[in-house]
């Protein structure tokens, strides 16, 4: 299982995924699920991913060559002209590979995985998008500031609860890992290390990136804090009258 999201708030855009992948409790595996494609000066797109492992790597490969391949006929992801179709060249890549990976008679749910597509091109707006196992795809808005996906409902209620449009950096960072922190408590699926990344409006560059793992200080100061003060609100509710 994963945990993803990507976050839009008025200054850019923030993104944090774990890194785990299991194929049972005995077969615990790290691999990294954000990736990054950049044109310093003209765009930044960033790739967060879920589901099948070789569906997911299949497809951020072929997306990698064919930045690498003037001569593909299918435009990159450094070629598009705005980021809507640069979701539907994703999604035209997930059909892709999971045509070409499914044997003849079985089903495609084995080979199924999601997406969150972030970032900004030149002369347009940062745009986030959730890409679907099928290929079709929906965009935040102000009613959906952020997507999730993998192992979502842990994380998801600090996230509603909390979240603020007008958030600095800090305080977004501070929301994701209270959102991580509970699915890592909930689901032994989920796990460190965590990688965050941040982009801000119009700068055309990655502008932060950092790996979290367990003895990250930052990261337990949160975890300990979080169960110190829900305990404390706990205590200070009324007790119930019979």
């Amino acid at each position: 299982m994963t945990y993803c999201v990507g976050l839009k708030i008025d200054c850019g855009l923030v993104f944090m995924s774990d890194t785990r992948t299991n194929a049972g409790v005995d077969n615990v595996s790290t691999f990294r699920k954000m990736y990054t494609w950049t044109n310093p000066g003209e765009r930044v797109v960033v790739l967060l991913a879920a589901g099948n492992l070789a569906t997911t790597q299949a497809v951020v490969s072929l997306l990698n060559e064919r930045t690498k391949a003037p001569s593909e006929r299918v435009q990159s992801v450094l070629e598009t002209q705005s980021m809507f179709q640069t979701a539907c060249l994703i999604g035209d890549t997930v059909k892709e590979v999971v045509n070409l990976s499914v044997p003849a008679g079985q089903k495609a749910d084995a080979f199924g995985a999601s997406f969150i597509l972030g970032g900004q091109i030149k002369g347009m707006e940062p745009r986030l998008f959730l890409i679907y196992p099928e290929g079709n795809f929906i965009e935040s808005g102000e009613d959906t500031p952020f997507f999730q996906i993998g192992e979502t409902k842990y994380g998801k209620p600090i996230l509603i609860r909390a979240y603020d449009p007008k958030m600095r950096f800090a305080e977004t960072v501070k929301l994701l890992l209270l959102s991580f922190d509970s699915t890592l408590k909930s689901n032994l699926s989920v796990g460190l290390p965590l990688d965050l990344l941040y982009y801000e409006r119009d700068s055309f560059k990655i502008g932060y990136q950092r790996r979290m793992g367990v003895d990250d200080p930052y990261l337990r100061t949160i975890s300990t804090g979080w169960s110190d003060a829900l305990k404390s609100a706990f205590r200070s509710l009324p007790d119930f009258q019979e």
